[in-house]
């Protein structure tokens, strides 16, 4: 039989690789911390009754099920900001505490989709890969510049706002629309709030920084590129089901879209996908002007300790 530490040992569970002082923190705070960055989905059921908290990343969903079977739940953190893969209303339910930590790696996120806009533009990938097997062509390689242009920014929340950050001094003229928060007026005086539908209409490129919700599920689909200026670029870090792939690369087909930055996609696990998918992203990739990186946005060294800080923060507080 099973001995399991007394009632009062606050223990936690820890389920994917994370900064080691977030580690440390929770030791030196008498907590006791079960790291198992290996850990499958489906061996949780079996000892989630026993922990205090649980700290997750992608792999683990705690939906009404696994949040039933932890009794002891006191609360779950994500390491991130994505919160679809808990249900968060029904933890509520159960006076379970949420934890995020999106301001972690905003800046990570921002930089990298300024840099991907960047290598977009000044056809850097493949010029990168041409010199370096001897092939010097100039005229080919023409790029094109950020000033001058009317940025638009759908969702302003902390990866929105490191974004338009970003983009001062770029003398660009910044659109930004998002439906529910409008304090980040107070802080961006160069920044013109509009209708989704004018940010549509005026915007040569459209970065996404969005939660997925049935809201923003495909809101990018043929529907919406059609409004677009024409030749927009579309650039999305934020989560891949809120393109509708087919529809982005009707868009490229056509020429109505006229470029693309895309760090997620809808599926992102190769050896998942069907026969169809594979095809589809196939064809995706092939387009010279579609820059693809594999969801590492905010995959830096930096991120990884500033996620941890802040989670060992919102915990101690709690």
């Amino acid at each position: 039989m099973k001995i399991l530490e007394p009632i009062h040992v606050k223990k936690i569970l820890i389920t994917d690789y994370v900064h080691p002082l977030l580690l440390g923190g929770l030791t030196e705070n008498n907590f006791s911390v079960n790291y198992s960055p290996d850990i499958l989905l489906s061996e949780l059921p079996e000892i989630i009754s026993e922990y205090y908290g649980i700290i997750i990343n992608s792999k683990i969903k705690m939906d009404k099920t696994l949040i039933d079977l932890g009794d002891n739940l006191k609360f779950i953190a994500r390491l991130g900001s994505g919160l679809e893969i808990i249900d968060t209303e029904y933890a509520k339910t159960k006076g379970i505490k949420v934890i995020n930590s999106p301001h972690g790696n905003s800046n990570a996120v921002s930089e990298h989709a300024m840099g991907m806009l960047l290598s977009l533009s000044n056809n850097l990938i493949v010029a990168n890969d041409e010199v370096k097997s001897f092939n010097w062509h100039r005229e080919k390689n023409r790029g094109w510049e950020i000033e001058g242009k009317t940025i638009g920014v759908v969702g302003i929340g902390h990866t929105g706002r490191q974004f338009l950050r970003k983009l001062n001094g770029w003398n660009a003229r910044l659109l930004a629309y998002d439906k529910y928060d409008q304090s980040y007026l107070d802080h961006f005086k160069n920044v013109k709030p509009v209708s989704l539908d004018k940010l549509k209409a005026e915007s040569d490129i459209i970065s996404f920084h969005l939660p997925l919700t049935l809201e923003t599920k495909h809101l990018v689909d043929i529907q919406f590129l059609n409004g677009c200026k024409k030749g927009v670029v579309v650039v999305n870090t934020s989560r891949g089901q809120v393109v509708d792939t087919a529809a982005l690369i009707k868009g490229l087909e056509s020429g109505m879209v006229g470029g693309a930055c895309l760090d997620v996609f809808e599926n992102e696990k190769p050896e998942k996908m069907s026969l169809d998918e594979k095809l589809m992203y196939q064809k995706l990739f092939s387009f010279t002007n579609v820059l693809v990186s594999p969801h590492i946005a905010g995959w830096t060294h930096e991120s990884l300790q500033k996620i941890a800080q802040i989670t060992l923060n919102k915990i101690l507080e709690l």
